[in-house]
């Protein structure tokens, strides 16, 4: 069957999905619409912005739908004639009602190997775990949250200098090849699926902004993960002489314990340290709130009295 002769609905919203969306499109599947959430006020003058799958609706005039809670309404449906869905990180929960107009199904491509990792935010978990390989997994949608079939996975290895805006992009190349190679397969029926090992399953949730703020009594490996996984955003943060304090990038320099956690052990040329339960923490990378994202030398250099100083 012709890619040209399938209708193919597309749901997503950020610009991950974005970049997947318009690839499907460039390969040459027609698509009859995209369903993305409402726009949403951007920065401090809140002024609206579209959704970044949306601009690539636009460009090819495609249409757009925006339902502000998919479960209440999904009558768009009804006069698409959708034969399939492709979904990457939609953002909403769909009903079953949904899930059983397409006669081809839906299927979701999901940011972790399955079935570790089900949930709403498997690329950055992966980082905040300190997993070494994660990747992509192309799924059938069904009603329990990334519980159904397996149709096949791309790895994608994760390296010390990665954070969670370098691994998105390395998840973004992963599931626009991984749909590409697999989906002429998916419409002809050549795929039969894989049931997922329920005796491995992992759950990841949304995370909240109090998560932001850095917990001083986890440990220096657990700390060093949160700070890859919310970089570049939101960005982790502690404070510092009541100042928040954002840390983007850091090492785990050491296993010393040799003054009260969150002490600032050593502030110089050669590194900014702070201490940590079970071991030292190099920040390379930091912003005080009001103030540019600088390197920890910078750091230094304009701030008086930080060895001895301390975080909370």
């Amino acid at each position: 069957m012709e890619k040209k002769d399938i209708n193919l609905l597309f749901m997503g919203t950020p610009s991950i999905s974005a970049d997947v969306f318009e690839a499907l499109i460039l390969d040459g599947y027609h698509f009859v619409g995209l369903v993305c959430q409402p726009d949403h006020p951007v920065g401090r003058k809140g002024i609206i912005e579209k959704v970044p799958t949306k601009l690539v609706a636009e460009k090819y005039n495609i249409p757009v739908f925006q339902p502000v809670k998919i479960r209440a309404d999904y009558s768009f449906m009804d006069n698409l004639k959708v034969d399939l869905v492709i979904t990457l990180a939609y953002g909403q929960i769909v009903p079953q009602g949904f899930l059983d107009i397409p006669r081809l199904g839906c299927l979701n491509l999901h940011g972790s190997l399955l079935p570790k990792l089900r949930g709403a935010s498997p690329i950055q978990t992966a980082l905040i775990n300190n997993e070494k390989v994660t990747g992509v997994t192309l799924m059938e949608m069904v009603k329990a949250m990334d519980a159904g079939r397996m149709f096949g996975k791309k790895e994608v290895v994760i390296t010390e200098d990665d954070n969670s805006t370098s691994l998105f992009n390395k998840i973004r190349d992963a599931a626009k090849e991984l749909a590409i190679e697999l989906l002429p397969l998916y419409i002809n029926g050549e795929l039969k699926g894989e049931e997922q090992n329920e005796n491995e399953v992992t759950f990841c949730s949304l995370i909240k902004p109090e998560q932001e703020k850095l917990d001083l009594n986890m440990n220096l490996e657990q700390i060093y993960g949160w700070i890859r996984g919310l970089s570049d955003e939101p960005g982790a943060y502690l404070y510092l002489n009541n100042q928040k304090i954002k840390i983007f990038k850091a090492k785990m320099a050491n296993n010393l314990a040799t003054a009260p956690v969150g002490t600032i052990v050593q502030a110089d040329k050669h590194a900014l340290l702070v201490q940590l339960k079970d071991g030292q923490l190099a920040i390379l990378e930091l912003q005080k709130e009001g103030k540019k994202r600088m390197d920890y030398r910078s750091f230094i250099n304009g701030n008086q009295n930080l060895l001895g100083a301390k975080f909370d």
